[in-house]
């Protein structure tokens, strides 16, 4: 196992994902939640789950359950957590208070309308707009009479020269001069209509800090929209004295469309694939190659990424979305799956449609998984067997011609009295082709229209070894 780059501050490798319960967990964070778990289990540390339920008005408790469902499905467990933010407000209050203590922070009263007024002057000006400081503490300085009725931010007293730089462990050295931020709202009044009471709450960048500090945080992995965030972040680190852990952001997903994935746009929450048919196993080999690589390998097991991940080899370009390599993966592990296991999930996709599981459904199962990309596309399959099929006019105007329906009718005799298995039904069916002068595509074609719906399928003796006799016969003597 590789030792990994651990500041003398952090006892061991402690990786988190914090996800925001405003909405399902969706592809990307589900990435950098791979990420950080491989993280810390290829270097023997623990993996802590965060979430960051600060966004009171958008929260619910319906997308924490699907994001610890989304963690369970794909078997990302954590050493810790789930660590709700909220159950925090005291410990962020504290901190706040610490930072106006010493200097590091203070009280701003200024209204929506006054920061409103102060950004359009800034862009008449042509200037980037920010936090003028207005209400900043500064030696000789006189600040505005406090306004009554006005409930003040607390915003962090941001450095105003030098640079912050750290080296990121997927985009190498990164710069960002202290001018180019200002000074950081880090504690929101409380809004009584919300039920909180006067600690308020922290916002984003504060929360992130305090949290991942308490929690001996030692590398954070995620996407690369924080970059901006980072300096903020550091900054406040440094403020209270606190350990640096080392940052790696990684590149968005973009859909197929080459816009980026988010929440808002075109993704598709984790719980859909698996509603969908999709293998835990497959989805994160997918998720892992998205952006990661370990030589050529395309398909391998858990146990080997974990095995391979030391944090390098990340790539520094965004990632593609692509929906049809995502089938191939699943179908290949779906090829290798238990039987026993398949005819679960396919049980459970025909219950959602209203279906019965068919009889022998694990035999089934291995007959036609190797056609299928999905356990969906597999009930697909399977819904033959436990549900009337209909035929296209098209289908049976092209293959069921006058000529063959004598042929169908004398098999539908034939399997009458037939032994009812594969090599049975196989004597039947060429016993029909030699006494009609037929070939036998001439009549497993009509065959499979009739009884299956579709003219192709596995060998046709072996799908009809897995129907009833009855409904055979019955399907046979339709025409």
């Amino acid at each position: 196992m590789s030792q990994a780059n651990v500041s003398p501050a952090f006892a061991q490798v402690r990786t988190r994902i914090a996800p925001s319960p405003t909405g399902f967990l969706h592809l990307g964070t589900a990435r950098t939640a791979l990420y950080s778990w491989a993280y810390a289990r290829h270097h023997g540390g623990e993996f802590v789950l965060r979430i960051e339920d600060t966004d009171v008005a958008r929260s619910t408790q319906d997308s924490v359950d699907q994001i610890l469902a989304s963690m369970h499905w794909l078997g990302l467990g954590y050493d810790e957590g789930p660590v709700y933010q909220m159950q925090r407000l005291a410990r962020y209050h504290e901190v706040a208070q610490r930072l106006i203590a010493d200097g590091q922070a203070y009280y701003c009263y200024c209204t929506p309308e006054e920061l409103e007024a102060m950004r359009e002057a800034q862009r008449a000006r042509g200037e980037k707009t920010r936090y003028d400081g207005r209400w900043r503490p500064e030696p000789g300085k006189v600040l505005p009479p406090v306004p009554a009725g006005v409930k003040p931010v607390v915003r962090f007293k941001n450095p105003l020269d030098g640079d912050v730089s750290w080296e990121d462990l997927v985009k190498g050295r990164i710069t960002i001069n202290n001018r180019e931020i200002d000074d950081l709202i880090i504690m929101r009044p409380a809004d009584a209509e919300a039920g909180l009471d006067a600690l308020g709450v922290p916002t984003y960048n504060f929360a992130v800090v305090v949290d991942d500090w308490d929690m001996r945080i030692s590398h954070v992995f995620r996407g690369d929209e924080h970059i901006n965030n980072t300096p903020w972040q550091i900054n406040i680190f440094r403020a209270l004295g606190a350990p640096l852990p080392a940052f790696g952001h990684i590149p968005v997903i973009l859909g197929e469309d080459g816009l980026k994935l988010s929440k808002r746009r075109g993704a598709v929450s984790v719980t859909a694939y698996e509603e969908n048919g999709y293998l835990p196993e497959a989805m994160l080999n997918y998720l892992a190659r998205l952006g990661w690589s370990h030589g050529d390998d395309e398909l391998f097991t858990r146990e080997q990424m974990v095995s391979w991940f030391d944090g390098s080899h990340i790539s520094k370009s965004p990632a593609q979305w692509d929906a049809a390599k995502l089938e191939w993966v699943n179908a290949q592990y779906i090829k290798q799956a238990a039987d026993d296991r398949l005819a679960a999930l396919v049980a459970a996709q025909l219950a959602r449609r209203g279906l019965p599981a068919p009889q022998r459904l694990e035999a089934l199962c291995a007959l036609f998984k190797d056609r299928c990309s999905t356990t969906a596309v597999l009930a697909d399959w399977l819904t033959m067997y436990v549900a009337d099929v209909q035929p296209s006019a098209e289908d049976l105007a092209a293959h069921l011609s006058d000529a063959v329906k004598p042929a169908l009718a004398a098999l539908a005799d034939a399997l009458e009295g037939a032994s009812w298995d594969k090599a049975g039904i196989s004597a039947a069916i060429k016993s029909v082709i030699t006494a009609h002068g037929l070939k036998m595509p001439q009549l497993a074609i009509p065959v499979r229209v009739l009884v299956c719906g579709r003219t192709q399928t596995p060998s046709v003796d072996a799908v009809l070894a897995l129907f009833d006799k009855e409904i055979v016969i019955k399907r046979l003597r339709s025409v």
